[in-house]
């Protein structure tokens, strides 16, 4: 597998067809959208994501050979700093027909608490669910504190954006305080287990829309409500090929 080093990209085009707000605090601009609206940012975010994930030796759980097609991801969320280089992002799968379709249940398969995190996400499927994968803030950058919170908070938005209720998700433990500002809830009951290996103690953690307000900090409520406001009026919200209770269906 060769991989390029992240590219700068260009100012003027990146992300046409893409939702997008500037940040001015932290200089940088903010997108989503599919895959396929810009294939070019899309290898970017993958080859950051990449980056990061192999320095923590974590490489294997980026799965970067099954999803670098772009065609299992309904949306993804990409921080750019002023010189156009991708720093942060997040991807969304789904929303999914049956809960076999759901990575984070099927990491679970033959570990205490699969049935139980099965039923979970069984429950929660005629309301939309939908998979967020991929979390990354390149090392180094400035702001990082910043941008990692709105990785949480990109999270929501790929829920609201995709008109579904649920979002899951699989989080080691030194992750949660991030993941919880934004609303998410762990699946206390379901045991954790070493993923992606033993240096981990990694645990479900999913996102109700109807109540994730009563779990996030006041802050990140705040800015989810801002930011999600910019995005709407930056654009029409991107094709996502799904009507509520129907399922994900071929473009």
């Amino acid at each position: 597998m060769a991989v390029e080093s992240i590219a700068l990209v260009p100012a003027e085009g990146v992300g046409d067809g893409m939702l997008q707000f500037h940040d001015p605090q932290s200089g940088c601009t903010f997108l989503v959208g599919t895959p396929q609206a810009d294939p070019m940012l899309w290898a970017d975010f993958m080859a950051g994501a990449l980056a990061v994930y192999r320095h923590y030796g974590a490489e294997d759980a980026l799965e970067y050979d099954t999803v670098i097609d772009g065609h299992t991801t309904t949306l993804f969320c990409v921080a750019l700093n002023s010189s156009g280089r991708a720093v942060a992002g997040v991807r969304a799968e789904g929303p999914h027909r049956h809960v076999d379709e759901v990575h984070a249940v099927a990491s679970w398969a033959g570990l205490p608490g699969e049935s139980s995190f099965r039923r979970m996400v069984a429950d929660q499927i005629p309301d939309g669910v939908i998979e967020c994968k991929a979390g990354w803030v390149a090392r180094g950058v400035e702001n990082r504190a910043q941008l990692a919170d709105w990785v949480a908070r990109a999270i929501v938005h790929c829920s609201a954006l995709l008109g579904v209720r649920y979002v899951v998700g699989v989080a080691p433990d030194h992750a949660l305080p991030r993941y919880r500002s934004s609303g998410a809830k762990v699946a206390w009951w379901v045991p954790p287990t070493s993923y992606p290996d033993e240096r981990y103690s990694t645990v479900p953690v999913w996102w109700d829309m109807n109540t994730f307000r009563s779990e996030a900090t006041e802050s990140q409520v705040r800015l989810i409500d801002s930011e999600l406001s910019e995005l709407l009026a930056s654009g029409p919200v991107p094709p996502v090929s799904w009507t509520h209770g129907e399922g994900l269906a071929p473009a």
